[in-house]
């Protein structure tokens, strides 16, 4: 099997549950490098793996093919550009960048390079969106007229992250955040809408980064998608919302794998290592082929981060389609700049 030797730059939560778990699991891949600035915890589990102080020392020093940049979002486009200089493939976090500006630059460096990028949208492999997808897909709700997604918390006090909490900081707030995720999944269903309309502000007060939106994307055929999140849920809501003219679906937000990671559960290769839900997490209600209507409650089949990086392997050993290659994830950025535009200018924005 050909491996493949990836630098990780940061060993904070990222690193430690989405990133090193799942590439010491995978055979195709060799943790050659962690970056921790003063400390030497990636040891313990990643014994092989060199601690490099800084990116620059990384670049300079360590074998390595592919780079990660799960770094504050302010340092997507530096450290991604200094990756790509050096001649490394790049892996970065969601939202990308700050601004379309940074990602299409990075996007035409990599392309003159040959070498890829792709941005880890891992939700993508949550076992509630996969499941949405599915009944999407199987057509049983006919034509889409209407969706919500939601990506609620109960979050009321602000984390100790400034990146995230300060609002003078570009990319900070949930928008870029969480809202990456849901625009990123609506575009994965629908494409790129015609116009939005959106609602940001921080209900912790103005002194933090927005914390609350609603962005209402407009399509063509009459269809409108609503995304929305909130840090002042305490009573879980429906995730998902799909309306048709057959039928609906309501989805719960029940993918674990975060949680799971977080206590430590090894992310096994090549099998399912999440237990079956024990009970239904959606409710399908449709007209069937005879207009007779059918209530069913589905469960979700587990997600897995793993196949993310499959693919990642697959593309660099095979040449398969890259996941979530930056290009396409750009048309994301549009959407949470147009979105941030709207809601400040308090009107409809046309994004064509």
């Amino acid at each position: 099997m050909q491996l493949v030797k990836v630098g990780l730059c940061a060993f904070g939560m990222s690193g430690k549950v989405f990133h090193a778990p799942f590439l010491k699991e995978h055979p195709g891949f060799f943790m050659s490098a962690i970056v921790e600035r003063s400390k030497d915890e990636s040891k313990e589990k990643y014994p092989d793996a060199v601690i490099c102080r800084s990116v620059q020392e990384m670049l300079q020093n360590a074998d390595i093919d592919v780079v990660v940049v799960n770094t504050p979002v302010q340092t997507h486009f530096e450290y991604s550009k200094m990756a790509l200089e050096a001649g490394k493939n790049v892996i970065v976090e969601k939202p990308f960048t700050v601004n379309i500006a940074e990602a299409e630059e990075l996007v035409k460096l990599a392309e003159s390079k040959n070498l890829f990028l792709s941005v880890y949208q891992n939700r993508r492999f949550d076992r509630d969106y996969l499941q949405v997808q599915k009944v999407i897909s199987e057509g049983k709700l006919g034509n889409i007229k209407e969706v919500e997604i939601r990506f609620d918390r109960f979050r009321t006090e602000p984390s100790a992250k400034e990146h995230k909490e300060n609002p003078e900081l570009s990319g900070s707030g949930s928008v870029h955040d969480l809202g990456s995720h849901l625009v990123d999944q609506a575009t994965q269903f629908f494409g790129f809408p015609e116009k939005l309309f959106a609602d940001v502000f921080s209900m912790k007060g103005e002194e933090f980064a927005n914390d609350y939106f609603e962005i209402l994307l407009y399509y063509k055929d009459t269809v409108r998608v609503r995304l929305k999140s909130s840090v002042f849920t305490k009573e879980e809501h429906f995730a998902y919302k799909i309306h048709g003219d057959k039928g609906s679906f309501l989805q719960e937000r029940t993918d674990d794998q975060e949680n799971e990671l977080v206590a430590g559960v090894i992310p096994a290769y090549g099998e399912d290592w999440l237990q079956p839900l024990k009970e239904s997490d959606g409710i399908l209600n449709f007209l069937d082929e005879n207009s007779e209507s059918k209530r069913i409650l589905t469960t979700s089949q587990p997600g897995n981060y793993m196949n993310y990086y499959q693919q990642i392997y697959e593309h660099i050993v095979f040449g398969y389609a890259l996941p979530s290659l930056g290009n396409e994830v750009i048309q994301n950025m549009k959407i949470i700049e147009a979105a941030l535009e709207s809601s400040k200018k308090g009107k409809v924005l046309d994004l064509h």
